[in-house]
């Protein structure tokens, strides 16, 4: 009897139990109805909140058309305008320095002086010969009047005439010499005083005050100037692009803008001035040459610099940026934006790269958005979220 009791009461729990448990399963069916009433009432369905966690975030950037600049890149290097090794004509002692290292100096400063004291003895002694020989000029062209007044009537031979006149010649001969010695001496004398020949900017000092210096020492020039303002970048470009340098050059003047090393968004503009009269044959390039102001002094001889030598302009240009194009088996591509977000790989054909913009002959069309960021994960048809650079 109790036995019958005890199992009729654990049938009626476990009834009890499974009866919440259905209750449970039950609400929660109803709850889903609810819910999927709800989400289909507001226009959104699971499905496309699927898809929108699938879409894969990229940056995009637009096609456009405009005028771009035909350019060609090279690297220059920056050179004086200018060159003067600075040397003493005489030797002396190098008695002043009138100026220090680095120096902007003007034609005409004065940069060294040298003991001028025996070059002034010797323009005295120059001078003194001078004096006396053009005395002794003097008194023979007296002594020829007077023979030649005589010589005629038999009171002197011809022969003393004719003596009279070679002395008074060789004197005139003397002379010269010596006004040449004059001049001489004073050259030297002048010498002594060495003055900048170009404006320019000094290098470091080759001898110092007190030194005994020679007379046109090239091994060992008292100072080197620099003309830097204006001055030259000198660069090469390949051959292939020569016809049409010399094309553009017929029309006019061709601009170079150099970017400031430290500094590349600030460009010094100059013009080209000189091709090298051959190719060189070893690298397959030829030598240019372009002229600066550089009035604020920008570009220094020795550095190497990025420049664009620019042509012409190409109007009606297509361009996209640079990071949308990829290259793959089939050539280069970019992934274009549809209106529903999906993405289409497109062939591209390439014309040239325009600083951080490249040109497109053909393949996309202006007012098309190309992506920039995120191809990796991209394939045709892939959904797309466009999102800001700056989130990235």
């Amino acid at each position: 009897m109790n036995e019958r009791v005890i199992r009729k009461t654990s049938d009626n729990s476990r009834v009890g139990v499974l009866g919440t448990v259905l209750m449970a399963i039950f609400a929660v069916i109803i709850m889903g109805m609810f819910s999927a009433c709800s989400e289909n009432a507001s226009g959104t369905s699971n499905g496309d909140e699927a898809l929108k966690r699938m879409a894969v975030p990229v940056t995009v950037g637009n096609v456009i058309q405009k005028t771009v600049p035909v350019q060609i890149r090279a690297i220059g290097n920056v050179e004086a305008h200018a060159t003067v090794s600075v040397n003493a004509q005489v030797e002396g002692e190098l008695t002043a320095v009138y100026f220090k290292e680095g120096q902007e100096m003007k034609q005409g400063n004065l940069l060294f002086t040298i003991d001028s004291r025996f070059y002034q003895v010797k323009l005295k002694e120059a001078e003194a010969n001078l004096a006396r020989d053009s005395a002794k000029r003097e008194n023979a062209r007296k002594q020829v009047e007077r023979y030649a007044s005589v010589v005629g009537q038999g009171y002197v031979a011809e022969e003393q005439y004719d003596q009279v006149v070679a002395d008074a010649a060789a004197l005139e001969a003397t002379v010269k010499a010596d006004e040449a010695a004059v001049e001489k001496a004073r050259l030297e004398l002048s010498y002594c005083t060495i003055k900048s020949p170009i404006d320019g900017v000094t290098g470091s000092l080759g001898v110092n005050r007190g030194n005994i210096i020679k007379a046109i020492d090239k091994d060992r020039p008292l100072v080197i100037i620099n003309q830097i303002r204006p001055i030259y970048v000198t660069f090469a470009i390949a051959e292939r692009h020569l016809p049409e340098v010399k094309k553009y050059m017929a029309e006019g003047k061709l601009e170079v803008s150099v970017a400031i090393p430290g500094d590349e968004r600030s460009l010094v503009r100059g013009e080209l001035s000189f091709v090298q009269n051959k190719v060189d044959k070893e690298t397959g390039t030829i030598q240019l040459k372009a002229t600066f102001p550089n009035e604020n002094k920008a570009l220094w001889p020795g550095q190497f610099v990025n420049l664009l030598l620019t042509l012409t302009s190409d109007s009606g240009a297509i361009v996209v940026p640079s990071q949308a194009i990829q290259s793959g088996q089939r050539g280069e591509y970019v992934f274009v934006v549809k209106p529903d977000l999906t993405v289409e790989h497109r062939i591209v054909e390439v014309e040239r790269a325009a600083a951080e913009e490249t040109v497109i002959r053909r393949g996309v069309s202006p007012g098309e958005k190309v992506v920039t960021d995120g191809q990796l994960r991209l394939a045709s048809g892939s959904l797309v979220k466009i999102v800001d650079a700056a989130t990235q």
